[in-house]
């Protein structure tokens, strides 16, 4: 029986020895994971942050373009006012010119 309780005890070591074996590779297999998470999260952060740079740029071009959709229509307006005077002015022009080649008869 002095035998046998030392090999019971090496058979119980192995056992253990196994099982700690095991929980060490579970464990690296569970650090692997959450490394891998962590720089996943990391990245998306990083994505989101440029997205929001994105954002923030598209918003300027947009109120840059509202700006000079209002000055075009500024401009446009201006148009047409010049526009109208010139009209008056050859319609002026013509009644002048009758005027005259009716004082010239």
């Amino acid at each position: 029986m002095a035998t046998g309780a030392p090999d019971s005890q090496a058979r119980f070591g192995q056992s253990v020895k196994g099982l700690l074996t095991e929980k060490v590779n579970t464990c690296g297999t569970d650090v692997i994971a959450l490394t891998k998470q962590v720089l996943k999260g990391s990245r998306s952060s990083e994505l989101l942050g440029q997205a929001a740079r994105n954002m923030v740029l598209q918003e300027d071009a947009i109120l840059h373009s509202e700006d000079s959709l209002r000055k075009m229509a500024i401009i446009t307006t201006h148009l047409q006012y010049q526009q109208e005077a010139i009209q008056k002015n050859v319609e002026q022009s013509s009644d002048l010119q009758d005027q005259l080649n009716h004082l010239l008869k």
